[in-house]
């Protein structure tokens, strides 16, 4: 066979490839220091994001944050469905699976105020029936997520403007979510107080 023969079979070759695999070239993550693959098979190399559209400056309807050991924390709303969480290890190795913090089929407000303190991530998000047209929250959570990050508290408070500013003491292991002269503690040792 000559070569104009071998690259026209080769090419034929790699269009059935691309093809089969639903029209887009085949990708695998790239290598790490010791020439391995960096992220493991079914782990996202990207967080998700959320799937309410947003055709204003930057994007309110998704969040991140990294802690102080490398790692990475992210949220998304899901229109229906509620608040998001997603986390890379320091040495990255992808983001886990999407996990629900808090779960409501109620409008998404615009902002997630996500947060970190040490090894303590805080996240302030609101859902209402109308928030796209301009009315106020009727659902407002405070979450708190400590450690391996796979589980999360939170605390939901009804009609109410939404947590306008986070605080830590004692290392992060002590949190205030505020809003004018309304506080919400939460505590390592005894979760959520008011």
């Amino acid at each position: 066979m000559g070569m104009r023969k071998s690259r026209v079979l080769a090419g034929v070759v790699l269009f059935m490839t691309v093809a089969g695999c639903g029209g887009q070239a085949p990708t695998s993550a790239a290598p790490s220091a010791s020439g391995t693959t960096a992220t493991p098979k079914g782990i996202p190399d990207e967080p998700r994001k959320s799937d309410i559209p947003w055709n204003g400056e930057g994007d309110p309807y998704n969040a991140m944050v990294t802690l102080d050991d490398g790692r990475r924390v992210a949220m998304h709303y899901r229109r229906g469905k509620g608040l998001y969480e997603q986390h890379s290890g320091p040495e990255g190795g992808g983001w886990t699976r999407p996990r629900l913090v808090y779960g409501t089929k109620t409008e998404a407000c615009q902002g997630i105020l996500l947060r970190a303190f040490g090894a303590t991530v805080t996240a302030v998000a609101d859902f209402g029936l109308y928030c796209s047209d301009g009315e106020p929250p009727t659902e407002s959570v405070a979450a708190v997520g400590v450690g391996s990050l796979r589980t999360w508290d939170h605390h939901l408070t009804r009609n109410f403007d939404g947590w306008e500013r986070v605080s830590a003491g004692d290392g992060g292991t002590e949190i205030t979510f505020r809003r004018g002269s309304s506080t919400l503690r939460w505590s390592r040792a005894g979760g959520f107080s008011r």
